[in-house]
């Protein structure tokens, strides 16, 4: 993959935002699976969301923006709706296993 510093095609760009998205994909797919270890653990639906874990998260996901020179409002924003629709799956997961 070509490095952004040394793109000089809309072509080498789009390769390497789509070899960086693959890689997102994965790493969401281990975040998800983090989030049936959770539902597995659990043992009431109310622990499932968790606020003051979620204003942890997105302080972690600012500081990480700031870090990694990402626009903070951006990443907060990403992060919020990632909490939340990670919390939707543990439940649907949680609520699965508990038939």
């Amino acid at each position: 993959m070509t490095m952004p510093e040394d793109c000089t095609t809309m072509a080498e760009v789009r390769a390497g935002v789509d070899e960086v998205d693959r890689q997102l994909a994965a790493l969401l797919g281990e975040r998800f699976a983090f989030m049936d270890a959770a539902a597995r653990i659990k043992t009431a639906r109310e622990t499932v969301r968790d606020e003051p874990r979620k204003a942890q998260v997105l302080g972690n996901a600012r500081e990480n923006a700031r870090v990694s020179g990402v626009p903070k409002d951006v990443a907060v924003k990403l992060w919020d709706e990632l909490v939340e629709a990670s919390i939707a799956y543990e439940l649907s997961v949680f609520d699965a296993k508990r038939g």
